[in-house]
C-alpha cells in the first residue's frame, strides 16, 4: 500500500501536504481501500473556516458512510470539483487528482503535530493487529 513520505498522516486517515499557508487535504490509500468504491463526497464549502479535527464532509462508498475531518485549522480555499462528477477518482488516484480541498491555514505549526510516514505506517498495522 502506498504511503508518500512527503506529506502528513492523521489517525482519521487523511492526509495533507503543505504548500506555504495552503494546505491540500485528501484520504489515504488505505482508508480508499477500507471502505471500497466511492460512489459520492461531501465537502467544506469554500469561504469556511474549519478547526483542526472538526468534521468537515462525508465519503460514501458501496460499503460504509464515513466523516472526513480536517487536520489543520483554517479557512477552505478551493473544492476538488472533479470529485464532484467523478468520485471514482480518490479510488483510482488518493494521492494525486483525488484530492479533496484546500485551506489556507490559519496555524501552520498543527502540520508538525501531524503522523509522519513511518508514524501513520505503524499505526496502520496496529489498527490490522
Amino acid at each position: 500500500m502506498e504511503v508518500p513520505d512527503d506529506l502528513k498522516y492523521t489517525k482519521e486517515h487523511e492526509w495533507v501536504k503543505s504548500d506555504g499557508h495552503i494546505a491540500t487535504v485528501g484520504i489515504t490509500a488505505y482508508a480508499q481501500e477500507q471502505l471500497g468504491d466511492i460512489v459520492y463526497l461531501e465537502f467544506p464549502e469554500e469561504g469556511e473556516a474549519i478547526g483542526k479535527g472538526d468534521a468537515c464532509g462525508v465519503v460514501e462508498s458501496v460499503k460504509a458512510v464515513s466523516d472526513i475531518y480536517t487536520p489543520v485549522s483554517g479557512e477552505v480555499v478551493e473544492i476538488n470539483d472533479v470529485l464532484k462528477e467523478s468520485s471514482e477518482t480518490v479510488n483510482e488516484d488518493p494521492y494525486g487528482e483525488g484530492w479533496l480541498f484546500r485551506v489556507e491555514m490559519s496555524n501552520p505549526e498543527e502540520i508538525d503535530e501531524l503522523l509522519d510516514c513511518k508514524a501513520y505506517q505503524a499505526y496502520i498495522k496496529e489498527e490490522e493487529a
